[in-house]
């Protein structure tokens, strides 16, 4: 697995990079964002791993720069602030998980883990899924809804593609952090409240038809009303 770090602190980039690589990553370190941006452009990641308050860029322009590029490789931001807000404003940039400072490694190998992994095999399966006017081309990761495009990110992807294989079924919180994210355990935070609300505003918005129901006390459904 091929990994770029941006992070401007020497020692913590020292850590996660020997740390990574003693379980055999390939590991590339950029200490400022425009530098980050260059090696981003240029090379093919499986994870980005993108602090916030690095300079020149910082991670929040980064990541929506790397967006209106379209990669798509998954991001997982770093930071010492870890607010609800600042969460937030991180997914809205484009990343797809949030770690704060300090972390156990372990955690930041488990996360990486989990973006870089593909949860469904995709070649064994249908490439087109469909419900109502919503169309998932697995195969060109194209969502749309009514003819026009969806624009999102690697996890938005993921999630909406699991909602849409459990069309008319409850799915849990549980279920989709262990089938989306590959996590075993609670993480403590709403990120998939978060990102359901993402997808909520970018699928059901502008259209009368609501397709992503929550059901109280149990968690996520997709179907036609």
């Amino acid at each position: 697995m091929k990994i770029l770090v941006v992070e401007d602190e020497p020692k913590l980039a020292s850590f996660v990079k020997k740390g990574l690589e003693e379980q055999s990553f390939e590991v590339d370190v950029a200490f400022d964002g425009q530098i980050g941006r260059t090696m981003a452009l240029s090379n093919n990641y499986d994870v980005i791993v993108l602090d916030v308050n690095v300079p020149k860029i910082n991670g929040y322009d980064l990541a929506k720069s790397l967006r209106s590029e379209n990669i798509k490789t998954p991001i997982l931001m770093l930071t010492a602030m870890g607010s609800l807000d600042n969460k937030v404003a991180g997914f809205e940039a484009g990343a797809d998980d949030y770690l704060v400072k300090p972390f156990e490694f372990r955690e930041l190998l488990a996360r990486l883990r989990a973006l870089s992994k593909r949860t469904i095999d995709t070649s064994q399966q249908s490439n087109l899924l469909k419900v109502a006017d919503l169309e998932l081309d697995l195969n060109e990761k194209i969502a749309r809804r009514g003819g026009k495009r969806i624009e999102l990110t690697a996890k938005e992807f993921a999630l909406l593609e699991y909602l849409m294989r459990n069309r008319s079924r409850v799915v849990s919180r549980i279920d989709i952090a262990e089938k989306v994210w590959d996590i075993h355990f609670d993480t403590g935070t709403n990120v998939i409240d978060v990102y359901v609300n993402f997808l909520r505003k970018k699928v059901d918005k502008d259209f009368p038809v609501k397709l992503i129901h929550t059901v109280i006390g149990m968690g996520y459904m997709l179907k036609e009303e």
